[in-house]
């Protein structure tokens, strides 16, 4: 599908729930068909539940949890502070969508640049704090395979620090439930960063990618992310009554698909007996696919790909989603203050994705759900 067919799915649109003896069963079918997925208990290491855990995947967006892991690690370092400045540079700001559209020169705090890598997902973001850490994009990309290998992520590698598509980038579930597991547990103190319902610059109020954070019990992270290779992933975490699970499910073919998949897969972490007695520690390389990475592009991608997205849409275009955990938010977003530091020139004026047809996304009522474009989030 080309990108302006894509665009056609810019629009930000609220969420439709359907019944939920509906969603127990379409919900079921869409899990019991999904492509990678690992649930693991963050306390013990168990993993609850799995399949093709070892398939390498392209990470698409999900490569931020790297990158955010490899600065928390420079910060603890001392080589960093929230506090220092984050320059864009002219290699930064050419990054494609999504970005912020800031300007080479002008700077933000890492606090926001955080803040607005783990809401946004924004790919000029993702650039400017590597080279702010590695001095270049190059040497910030070989920290984070380093510390992915000293993760024990073993079946990983990245080549840029904000997952659009690249030559010999690649992970696995089980790697991604590694990092994820391990962002919880070494750096407890900076997990508000995973669970905030959006940020505001001042002008723009930009709401969290993350489906579950505000609609399902618990939901505090994680990521998600999209390229056409990867189809719709999304890294998932809540936390309830002191217990942290956090689930990994890769190669969705909706936005609603995966956010059902990652309610489904948490819920039942929550309310059922484990099926494995593993942990990420103890469980082995299996199955098909480690290898070479799987590309889904062909169905996702294509007129198949839109006509299964199409059909997760109700009669007025609200995406529906199926699982009966995730739950309308009963509050407005909560914006916390993301953007350049005072002084400069003005923040750049909103720059919504355009649709084919020439109009510009808008948020619809107050629960806006961000549509795929043909690069990460």
């Amino acid at each position: 599908m080309s990108t302006r067919h894509f665009r056609l799915f810019a629009a930000l649109r609220p969420l439709s729930f359907v019944s939920a003896a509906t969603a127990v069963f379409l919900g079921s079918v869409s899990l019991a068909q999904a492509n990678p997925h690992i649930l693991v208990d963050v306390q013990t290491g168990r993993v609850l539940e799995h399949e093709e855990a070892f398939r390498k995947w392209y990470p698409a967006s999900l490569t931020k949890l790297m990158t955010v892991y490899t600065v928390f690690d420079a910060i603890r370092a001392g080589q960093i502070s929230l506090d220092t400045p984050v320059v864009m540079s002219k290699r930064a700001a050419a990054q494609p969508a999504a970005k912020m559209y800031f300007k080479p020169g002008q700077k933000l705090t890492l606090d926001s640049a955080l803040k607005i890598l783990m809401v946004k997902s924004a790919n000029d973001i993702a650039v400017a704090v590597a080279e702010a850490i590695g001095g270049t994009q190059e040497g910030f990309v070989t920290r984070m395979n380093g510390e992915a290998l000293k993760l024990g992520m073993t079946d990983s590698h990245f080549v840029n620090p904000n997952g659009l598509p690249g030559k010999g980038q690649y992970t696995t579930a089980r790697d991604l439930a590694v990092l994820t597991v391990a962002l919880r547990r070494d750096f407890p103190q900076y997990a508000g960063y995973f669970a905030l319902e959006g940020f505001t610059n001042g002008q723009q109020n930009v709401p969290s990618l993350n489906m579950l954070i505000g609609r399902f019990a618990g939901a505090d992270g994680m990521k998600t992310g999209f390229i056409c290779a990867s189809g719709f992933n999304q890294i998932g975490s809540a936390t309830r009554n002191g217990r942290t699970l956090v689930s990994v499910v890769l190669g969705t073919d909706s936005l609603a698909a995966r956010a059902d998949a990652t309610a489904n897969l948490l819920q039942k972490g929550f309310t059922t007996q484990p099926a494995s007695n593993d942990t990420l520690g103890s469980l082995r390389p299996y199955g098909v696919g480690q290898d070479q990475v799987t590309d889904i592009s062909a169905d996702i991608c294509s007129a198949k790909g839109a006509k299964v997205r199409s059909e997760t849409r109700d009669e007025v275009g609200r995406m529906r989603v199926q699982s009966p955990y995730i739950q309308p938010m009963d509050h407005d977003p909560q914006f916390v203050f993301a953007g350049l530091i005072p002084g400069q020139d003005p923040q750049p004026a909103a720059q919504p994705e355009k649709m084919a047809r020439g109009d510009t996304a808008s948020a619809i009522a107050n629960v806006p759900v961000p549509m795929p474009r043909p690069t990460s989030f």
